[in-house]
Order: C-alpha cells, then structure tokens, then sequence
C-alpha cells in the first residue's frame, strides 16, 4: 500500500498559513503599517482603494531593506527579530513572526520597492501568488513601499466572503486609529481612492487623540499614571460625562501593541463605580509598559491576545491608577468628615460649579435641611396633584366611555377594557387607568418606545418616513470610523425621515429630521441614533433596518419623570394596545401590568 502523508507545496503551505494572519483587508494593514513601524520610519502613508481589494500601499521614509532582505522577507519563518527561543520571551517590536510577508504574497500581487540610506540604488520585486516573477535595481527613495494588488485574487473563496467596501473599510480605519494611537511620535496620513482622509502630525499623544476622535476631547481627558516595580500605566481616561454607549473607543496597549483583554477592561469599569450611567462606557487609552518575561503575547494569530503571568496585579494597578486620575481630576465621589455622619445627608459628588458663589457655599449650613425641604416638597406636590386630580375628574365626570384596544397579540379575555377617561400619571413614571378587572399600570417609557420602535420600521423597510426640514441646518462631525458607517447606512437612515448630507472628510450636514420629531435637538438626536445602533450592534444579533428603528425609538421615546397632558396619556395608551405586540418593548421589557381586584382586595385582607 503506497504511503498517504506528504508534505504540502510551499505556494500551498503559504495559502494555508495566510488563513491565520490574512483574514480581510484590515489584517494586511496591520501587517505593513507594523513593518514600517519597526523600520523606523518618521512618516508612514496608507493608501487603499476599493477598501484594499484593489490596492493596499504602504509607504515609509525607514531605514529600507537590503536586496537579500528584501528577497528573504518573503520567506516563511525569515525574521529578523528572533535568533533563539529565549529571544521569544524578549520581543517589544511589533511584527516578528516572519509569516506575514509570505502569507500576503501567496493570496496577492505584491510589489516591493526599498532602498537603504548607504546604497545608489534600491531594489524592486513583483511577486504573484508566491513566485517571484520580477527583481531588479531601480532608483527609489529611501525607505519601502510595499504594495498588495488584487487580494485573495487567486482564492476566489475567500474574496466572496470580504464584506462591502464599507464595512472592509471600516475596518481598515480600525486598524490605522490603533497603529496611530500607539505611535504619535510618527506622522501618517490615509488616502482613500486618491483623496486625502486623514493626515496626523506627529506630537503628543493628547494631540493625537483630538485629531482622530475630535475637538471635544479636549476638555474631556483625564491624565492617568502609576509607576511601580511591575509594571507602569500611563494614558488617558474620559471624564464620565463623556462616556457613551458603546465600547469603541477603549484602546489597551501593551508594550506598545494594542491588545484586546475583558479582564483589564473590568478593572477600569471598576474603577468608574458609581459615576457612570446605567450601560455606559468609559473613553480610556492606556499604555502599560512591562517586562516581555512576564508576558505571552504569541497566543492567537493576530496577536492581539495576550497572557500575564500575574494578571491579579495587573489588574489591581491599572484599577488603582484609574482611581487615582479620577481623584486627582475630582471626577470621583468624596466624603465630608466635619459632618456628624449619623445625620449627614447622603454621599455628594463634588462638582465644579464655577456658577456657585463663595457667599452661597458659606451660608448654605443656614438654609433649611435637605430633609426638611423634602417633606415639605413632597406636601406642596402631593396637594397640587391631588387638586390636578380633583379637577380632572370633575372635567371627566358624566357619562363614562368604554373603549375596547385590538390587538393581534393579547386575548380577547386580557384585553384592557377601560372604564372611563379618567387616567393619571404616577411619579412621572406609570400611567393609571381603571379596566374592567381592575387597575392598569403602563410605564409611559416602555409603551411609547414599542409605538415608535413598530412607526420606524415600518418608516425604514418602506422608505417612507415624512421628513420636517430643519430652520438651521447643523454640522455633526464624526470619528472617521462613525462616519464611514454613517455613509454606509444614509439611504436605511434617509427612510426614517432623515435628510442629511456629506461635508467634509468626516462631517455631515441635518437639513431635516422626521416630521414628528421636536425640532431644536437635531444634532443630539441624530449622534445618540448612530450611538445607540453600535451598541446594538455589539450586543445584539439585529439586521440593519431593525437595529435603526430600535435605536431611534430607544432614543426618542418620552423618559421618566416627563410629566404629560391628559390627551398625552390617552394617547400612548390608545396607540400601545394598536401595536401589533403592545406587550412587551423591543428588547423585552413589559409594557404594563394589570392588578386584578382580588389581588388588591388582597393588599387589605378582604
């Protein structure tokens, strides 16, 4: 019987090797920019068209490869970084596995230009699917310039599963913001199609993040440092009022290399306790600086996995430094020890309030106790609603109205029947109305969110959402990754009712926003839509269209505490139970509840 097992073919061993570390367009970024990185260049340029399935070019002003290095890097397992095992445990540059160059040339066109400072001439290779068809002397500046044509063109399988060009280049951006994080000591600029995107001088690290994510920042940034024997934390954190709803904007780096890791995220989190909103993130970009020994970062294809070897004081330092810049920037809560805690009034945040006078703060122990304008506030409000109440009803007393709410989802056993017209508010929060089994309780916020949230996609899959033009338009400016999913999903959000067009490299411009909408917040509306759709995104498994109509209703749907008018209250009530599930939000969370007369007969012992 002949023998089975042979070994593969170089080219094929390279495509089976590019799987691992060539997934998508965004991995041959990472790859070159990291190569330029450690050729030390001062200025890097990243060019791609079509999101990188036509061309990916990097271009660096490093110190360039000889032409035996420039040949030898195209080979599998060649590497300059690694001469023995213990070299492993010692890496602090960026690309080392001597893998990449190789796997790229197997899946594309790739051609090499490089020259080093001390030669005349450089070096050029045009390599396809592995062999190398072309190497000769040309004249070229100093440094490399690698470009990638046509990926995964001889791997027709994997080019069908690249993702739009919006989504490919988003991800690309992904990439470019992290290499630029962790590196503002180097300029870089982004070409897309021939345009400019982004040029980033080089600077500090404040600067470099104002550039990529925006002039607000700038009075959003919080220092964070500790030094110790372990390890060193340095960065920045986002004061918590900056924080938003998604994830994104939080960048680890290690040694320089930016990381993914839920555990030290947890320790940052933990460190915000009690300053952040209910699903709110805080904006944080750390640097920890620690010994290779006492990490493994060869533990996943991308490298951007790594294990400690103590991870409790990892943990325990960055949580501590966190604390510490919060602290330090009086973000976090603080205790009064001149009060008599037995009657203190609860833990304050201090604020700086540059509006509050030094008269006020000095004479404010001679105003009356917060526990006294409690009560008597809670007395003043409980009269007036009781004389709102009285007058409602005597408005309403006559005859009675019976209306019955259809509905495809409720029996016709449970149906709600009210009794009357007669429905009040209670703390802001509930709607009340007598039915015919006894009382209902809607929660105003979670009855009209399933109204808007079936009104918008119902809007979004007709494209048929009315539009209202606003009287000023206004500029919101994005993140560039924001904006290219914002361009990617302008007809689904144009359906809603939205009009808004492209102004700049990274800014849109509202001229209308949906009819039923109060006009006056159009930018605020409009940024807490597309944060509200990443957080679905990144949590949830929902189709586009669905995604923006939740998102929208989510963020337009009247809040607690919003007190309403009776015709106000009628209404969400009439327009819930003609929902074609008025029981539940989209995300699960009733709407409202009914209390039977036994059990209220129950709460009295009848």
């Amino acid at each position: 019987m002949p023998d089975i097992i042979q070994l593969l073919p170089d080219a094929l061993a390279n495509q089976i090797a590019a799987g691992e570390v060539v997934q998508r367009p965004a991995s041959v970024v990472k790859e070159l920019l990291e190569n330029a990185i450690d050729a030390k260049a001062t200025t890097i340029k990243l060019i791609v068209k079509e999101a990188g399935k036509t061309l990916i070019q990097v271009i660096d002003n490093g110190i360039g490869m000889s032409t035996t290095d420039a040949r030898m890097s195209l080979e599998r397992h060649a590497t300059s970084k690694i001469k023995t095992s213990d070299d492993l445990f010692a890496i602090r540059t960026m690309g080392f596995r001597g893998e990449a160059m190789a796997s790229i040339a197997a899946v594309a066109k790739v051609e090499i230009k490089t020259k080093k400072k001390e030669t005349e001439l450089g070096s050029l290779l045009q390599v396809e699917a592995s062999e190398v068809v072309l190497q000769e002397p040309i004249a070229t500046e100093t440094g490399t310039s690698v470009s990638v044509k046509n990926l995964f063109y001889n791997v027709p399988a994997r080019r069908n599963f690249l993702k739009s060009n919006s989504v490919e280049m988003r991800h690309i951006i992904d990439e470019f913001n992290r290499i630029a994080l962790s590196n503002p000591q180097i300029q870089f600029l982004l070409y897309q199609n021939d345009q400019k995107v982004t040029e980033l001088p080089k600077g500090k690290l404040s600067h470099r993040i104002v550039n990529l994510f925006g002039k607000n920042y700038q009075t959003q940034l919080a220092a964070c440092e500790e030094i110790t024997d372990h390890l060193t934390v340095k960065g920045y954190i986002g004061k918590p009022e900056a924080a938003k709803k998604t994830r994104g904007e939080q960048f680890f780096f290690v040694n320089n290399r930016f990381i993914k890791s839920n555990y030290l995220n947890h320790s940052v989190t933990n460190a915000f306790e009690g300053l952040l909103q209910d699903r709110s993130f805080p904006f944080y970009v750390l640097f920890i600086t620690i010994d290779p020994k006492h990490i493994d970062i060869n533990v996943h294809p991308t490298k951007t996995e790594i294990k400690f070897d103590d991870e409790r004081t990892v943990y325990a330092i960055v949580k501590a430094a966190v604390k510490q810049a919060l602290g330090t920037h009086n973000l976090s809560p603080s205790l009064d020890f001149g009060n008599d805690v037995n009657f203190a009034s609860p833990i304050s945040i201090k604020v700086n309030n540059p509006s509050t006078t030094s008269t006020e703060r000095d004479y404010s122990q001679f105003k009356s106790s917060p526990l006294q304008k409690r009560n008597i506030d809670k007395w003043e409000t409980a009269y007036e609603e009781l004389e709102t109440d009285r007058l409602s009803i005597d408005e309403l007393r006559g005859e009675e109205k019976t209306i019955t709410f259809e509905s495809s989802a409720t029996d016709a056993t449970t149906k709600p029947i009210k009794e009357s017209g007669i429905v009040f508010q209670l703390h802001g929060r509930y709607l009340v109305s007598q039915v015919k089994s006894g009382m209902m309780l809607v929660d105003q916020q979670a009855a009209h969110e399933r109204i808007l949230y079936e009104k918008y996609l119902n809007y979004v899959e007709s494209n048929s959402g009315a539009s209202q033009q606003c009287l000023f338009p206004q500029t919101v400016t994005f993140a560039l990754a924001d904006f290219t999913l914002v361009m990617e999903m302008k007809l689904e959000i144009e359906g809603l009712g939205f009009k808004f067009e492209e102004f700049g490299k990274d800014s849109v411009v509202i001229n209308g926003i949906p009819a039923d909408m109060a006009s006056g917040n159009e930018k605020s509306l409009f940024e807490g839509l597309i944060e509200q759709y990443k957080w679905n995104k990144a949590e949830l498994s929902l189709s586009k269209k669905e995604n923006l109509a939740r998102s929208l209703a989510k963020r337009s749907a009247v809040k607690i505490e919003k007190r309403l008018q009776p015709e106000e209250m009628n209404s969400i009530i009439d327009q819930l139970f003609a929902c074609s599930n008025p029981n539940y939000t989209p995300d699960g969370i009733s709407t409202f509840v009914v209390l039977g007369i036994d059990q209220i007969d129950n709460f009295f012992n009848r």
